[in-house]
């Protein structure tokens, strides 16, 4: 008898040591990298190429500005602080931010509603109405409005099939040009040279013709993809629930490389962050609460840094600098090369959306209603707005425009002295 329990003992003793191990091997693998300044990481590079001087009237094309994602509106005309002179009533949710061009502000409700917003009369020029789920931002080119809506209510469910779909409008009148169906979509276009590129729920990634809507080619991941699309050299660059970070060939869908978030105990990161590439690196946030740093050429992990919770936040990039919002009510400040920490603030509540950064100031906003301005340089805080929620602001380099749950504020810049 005793013999047996001692077995019984040692093999518990076994199998609790082995579960310890494992463990430890687990959270080794999931600490975090830090970076190297000299390891594909090169500030001198090009900026990202802005809109053309035939696009002036297209004064904020896309999600996150521009193709690479930076979130960095350099040549704006606005600083805080700022009054607010209207807002308009956009009737249910406006999760993600508008893009500006033509004199309008282009975005959509939770009721997929999209409104042509006239900032001269304060109403709509016209709307489309897709009766269909929304959590992206249109992007303009050409006179052309590219968005993408997911399943038809309710918005939570979980459908699987051809219940998505992306429209081509015209910018001036919202008379349909094309549209194509496919899983829901969540992903933000991207407009490249006459390509949207969008994902969706079935783990697909499209190149679509701009003009026509036809499909240039495809590609599949192992799950959802919802992040949008960014894009520099050539490639572009996305995340997916199957835990990795995607580099394709932007003209044939053809895989440059593929790279995994860390091992850790518990879930695996999944990226809903939209990535940014900046100084030959890709920067993504990830719900494993990390942000990470991979070679835009090479793939290889450059650095991660953990936060306190998610992090759906899409990284903003300015002089060196990447910031991103967490769950844990925090905004941080990374070193782009090394991802040390240079400044954390800490909000009122948890950080969904995305930063900007708008002529050498850093705007966010919280799940909590607040905006906050701050110094991007220091993390001091320049000014807050009791408004706000998942998006944060764009600009039309005149005025500021706040998106406030359901409500969008011009925002003047208030006279100092």
């Amino acid at each position: 008898m005793k013999k047996a329990l001692l077995a019984v003992a040692a093999a518990v003793l076994l199998i609790v040591g082995t579960l310890v191990g494992y463990g430890v091997y687990k959270e080794r693998q999931g600490k975090d990298v830090r970076g190297s300044s000299t390891e594909e990481f090169d500030t001198t590079r090009e900026p990202a190429p802005k809109p053309r001087p035939a696009a002036a009237k297209i004064r904020w094309p896309m999600y996150r500005f521009d193709a690479s994602r930076q979130g960095n509106a350099e040549r704006m005309l606005v600083e805080p602080p700022y009054r607010p002179i209207w807002f308009f009533r956009a009737r249910s949710l406006v999760e993600f931010p508008p893009s500006v061009a033509y004199g309008r502000l282009y975005f959509a409700n939770a009721d997929g509603t999209l409104f042509a917003l006239d900032l001269k009369r304060k109403k709509p020029t016209w709307t489309y109405r897709a009766r269909r789920c929304t959590a992206a931002t249109p992007a303009i080119d050409g006179h052309t409005v590219y968005m993408a809506y997911l399943n038809k209510p309710p918005c939570n469910a979980t459908r699987s099939g051809l219940d998505g779909e992306v429209v081509a409008l015209n910018a001036d009148t919202g008379k349909l040009r094309w549209r194509v169906k496919l899983a829901p979509t969540e992903s933000s276009p991207l407009v490249v040279d006459g390509t949207v590129y969008v994902g969706d729920w079935s783990g697909r990634v499209y190149a679509l013709s701009a003009a026509t809507g036809a499909t240039r080619w495809t590609f599949k991941t192992g799950d959802k993809v919802k992040d949008a699309m960014a894009y520099a050299g050539g490639r572009i660059y996305f995340g997916s629930y199957d835990h990795h970070v995607y580099a394709l060939n932007a003209r044939s869908g053809k895989l440059f490389w593929r790279a995994a978030a860390q091992q850790r105990l518990g879930p695996r990161g999944r990226f809903y962050s939209t990535p940014a590439v900046a100084y030959g690196r890709v920067y993504i946030g990830s719900t494993d609460g990390k942000v990470y740093s991979y070679g835009a050429t090479s793939g290889k992990l450059r650095w991660s840094h953990g936060t306190g919770d998610y992090v759906y936040s899409s990284p903003a990039i300015w002089k060196g600098r990447v910031y991103a919002g967490s769950y844990d009510g925090t905004m941080y400040a990374f070193d782009g090369a090394t991802g040390d920490v240079l400044w954390k603030y800490k909000a009122n509540g948890a950080i969904s959306g995305s930063p900007i950064v708008i002529s050498d100031v850093l705007y966010f906003s919280t799940l909590k209603g607040r905006t906050y301005a701050l110094d991007p340089l220091k993390g001091k805080l320049l000014w807050a707005f009791r408004r706000g929620s998942y998006a944060a602001v764009v600009s039309d380099r005149r005025r500021l425009y706040l998106v406030a749950h359901a409500r969008i504020f011009a925002m003047a810049p208030r006279k100092r002295g």
